[in-house]
């Protein structure tokens, strides 16, 4: 959700800082007070592009900050690492607009304006202008689609075996790619093959001679310090061992007198029995040396040998030796391409008909959800004031001589999400066949039929934060009544920020903000205000009554609010 719209030097705003709630957040204010202001500074946050008449005061700069629980976002975090961008609990989208620049800020850490506008574009549906309704971009489409279906795990399933298609694909267009270039190796590859195979190497048997190389060379001075340790040791007349025995026995004697030298006599007996054992190792030791010039030889002449391979083949017996496998797989490959692509195509053939049958279970339940939308959709409009639309889903396959998919004798072009792409057309009037969404006319009129899909969709919509700008033009009575109802009902799984003239809309909301231009004869300033409860009854009897409050006008407000129903705020 946005928690905070913070504003500084922006147009008429001076300074304004709002915290809004969950559920359905009402915004109203009289005709040029300000309410596009408003609007304008989201729009900047969202990624629009900034003008330096925006700025208030000149020689300062515009400041538009919006503050986002980042919890309420599932899929942000991957998108900010992608991006670099440092992940806190909140998420804090700035813009910064001076005379000579404009800057962009996510987290306070400096943002291009497109990461900006890619960022924002996974919170935010703003309704007022085409770049933000998610709604329009028929990419979107088939998404809602499976979520209203509950469709995403035959979708995840489709995209599997999809993905284990391209892989096999791939293996199998890299292989017929390099046919020549094996055929042409294939000599060479034996030749690598043959002279690593001569030396054999093993994984770790270098370290392993080389150990043994430096005792062969030094043998000698092996044999002769080890005969001298053991002597000065343990074999001498005045060996280190027995001059410690004597120190200990004496030590023994004068425990027994002060107890004192206790410890210290422990610690000779410790030490005793340690050169014991180090004088045994080295007499083990020295019996073992091997006067081996022959196995010298043969351990050096092989060292020799690594060398060579390693200055050819990848400087370390461990590059040699996976490079090894990788000329064997290719020697293999050269030797049986006609083979390997046969053995490629079988599995090609069988995981295309896991996809296939995965792809047709999804396209039919699409059809099958795509009419209940249909109905749905078209309902919703009729009580939105708009009875002579219709509705449909166009979803279509492409014919693909090169698809993977075959049916009927015809081949079909397949995605991750399947063999349909997906679009939401309309018309608003008798006899007009549905045309895109994009397509449709601007105004209130395409507000309403976003309002009619988010409130069918709403569970299923991706977007958690909606703004509705003015969607009430040329409304009143009972639809705008049900533009009220269809409010709330989103309000339980969107946080909504309503920009309405509409009393039946503003008397629904959760809370409730008033956006004030006020002028002291220097300067006109553009404030934004949370109202109590006595404060929206009275701008509620305005939208009501206009200027002139009354009593009358006053309790119609007091009843509308009570008769409202106030939202769950369940998907927030």
């Amino acid at each position: 959700m946005l928690q905070r719209l913070y504003i500084r030097n922006f147009a008429l705003i001076e300074e304004l800082e709002v915290e809004f709630d969950t559920g359905l957040n009402i915004v109203t204010g009289e005709t040029g007070a300000g309410k596009s202001i408003i609007v304008g500074a989201l729009k900047l946050i969202l990624g629009d592009r900034a003008s330096t008449d925006v700025v208030r005061q000149a020689g300062a700069k515009a400041v538009v900050e919006g503050m986002f629980d980042a919890a309420s976002f599932p899929g942000l975090s991957e998108l900010l690492r992608s991006h670099d961008i440092d992940e806190q609990p909140v998420l804090i989208l700035r813009r910064e607009v001076s005379a000579v620049q404009s800057r962009a800020f996510i987290n306070d850490s400096p943002a291009t304006v497109s990461v900006l506008r890619e960022v924002a574009s996974q919170l935010v549906d703003l309704h007022g202008q085409h770049d933000h309704q998610s709604l329009l971009r028929t990419d979107t489409h088939l998404d809602l689609v499976d979520g209203f279906g509950g469709l995403e795990g035959l979708v995840r399933s489709c995209e599997h075996e999809y993905a284990v298609t391209r892989e096999i694909v791939q293996r199998r267009e890299e292989t017929a790619s390099r046919e020549r270039e094996l055929r042409q190796e294939k000599e060479f590859l034996a030749f690598q093959l043959e002279e690593i195979d001569d030396v054999a190497p093993l994984d770790g048997e270098e370290e392993e001679l080389e150990a043994e190389r430096r005792i062969l060379e030094n043998a000698e001075r092996l044999f002769e310090a080890t005969s001298v340790l053991f002597e000065l040791l343990y074999n001498s007349e005045s060996a280190i061992s027995d001059l410690l025995v004597r120190a200990r026995n004496e030590l023994q004697d004068l425990t027994r007198i002060d107890d004192t030298f206790d410890s210290i006599s422990e610690e000779i007996s410790s030490a005793q029995i340690s050169v014991s054992e180090a004088a045994a190792f080295l007499q083990d030791y020295n019996s073992r040396i091997e006067f081996n010039p022959q196995r010298l030889t043969e351990i050096r002449e092989r060292l020799i040998d690594f060398d060579r391979l390693k200055r050819k083949y990848g400087g370390t017996i461990a590059a040699v030796l996976a490079l090894r496998e990788d000329i064997n797989d290719r020697y293999a490959l050269a030797t049986d391409f006609e083979g390997a692509l046969f053995r490629l195509d079988e599995e090609f053939n069988a995981a295309r008909s896991k996809l296939a049958d995965v792809a047709f279970r999804l396209s039919s339940k699409r059809k099958a959800v795509a009419g209940r939308i249909e109905s749905a959709i078209v309902s919703e409009l009729a009580n939105l004031g708009m009875p002579k639309s219709t509705f449909k889903i166009d979803l279509r396959s492409t014919e693909d001589a090169d698809g993977w998919i075959d049916q009927g004798g015809l081949r079909y072009a397949v995605g991750p999400k399947g063999l349909d792409k997906g679009a939401f057309h309309i018309s608003t009037n008798p006899g007009v066949e549905p045309l895109p969404l994009a397509k449709v006319a601007s105004g209130g009129e395409v507000s309403r039929i976003m309002l009619a899909l988010k409130s069918i969709l709403a569970k299923s919509d991706r977007l958690p934060i909606l703004i509705f700008d003015e969607i009430d033009t040329g409304i009143s009575g009972a639809i705008a009544q049900r533009v009220g109802d269809c409010m709330v009902e989103l309000g339980s799984y969107h946080q909504i920020i309503a920009i309405t003239h509409l009393p039946q809309v503003a008397a629904a909301g959760d809370a409730h903000f008033r956006v004030e231009k006020e002028s002291d004869g220097k300067a006109t300033r553009t404030s934004m205000i949370r109202l109590s409860e006595s404060a929206r009854r009275e701008e509620i009897a305005s939208l009501l009554s206009g200027e002139n409050i009354t009593e009358a006008s006053l309790r119609s407000a007091r009843e509308l609010i009570e008769s409202r129903p106030r939202t769950g705020t369940t998907g927030l």
